[in-house]
């Protein structure tokens, strides 16, 4: 399974981007899976998911901004991230698991300069 991760690039604080996850197979029946982030010099973060009972959960610091979606007919997960800070700087990455397996993105990058 590739999943290939899109979207990142340069904004302004205040600014939209929207990430991209598209799995190479259906996401119909994944159990798990995250947008997580890594800022320069710093541990990778889970930023927003899916958990296994269904439910979306969301870093307090990106709450009320960032907004995870999924579209099982394109097999694509988003995450669309509004009202961007400084602090959202880092390297986007995307990881699903289904019972065979997780598997991870391979990371875009995103640049809000202030």
């Amino acid at each position: 399974v590739q999943l290939q991760a899109s979207g990142g690039g340069l904004a302004q604080a205040g600014g939209s981007l929207r990430l991209s996850c598209a799995a190479s197979e259906s996401i119909v029946s994944i159990k798990v899976m995250g947008w997580w982030r890594q800022a320069p010099g710093k541990q990778r973060e889970l930023v927003a998911g899916i958990s296994s009972g269904g439910s979306t959960n969301y870093a307090e610091s990106v709450k009320g901004r960032f907004t995870l979606s999924r579209d099982n007919a394109r097999n694509t997960v988003y995450l669309q991230m509004n009202n961007l800070k400084p602090e959202d700087t880092g390297v986007y990455y995307c990881n699903m698991y289904w019972n065979h397996g997780g598997y991870w993105g391979q990371g875009t990058l995103v640049t809000v300069s202030s």
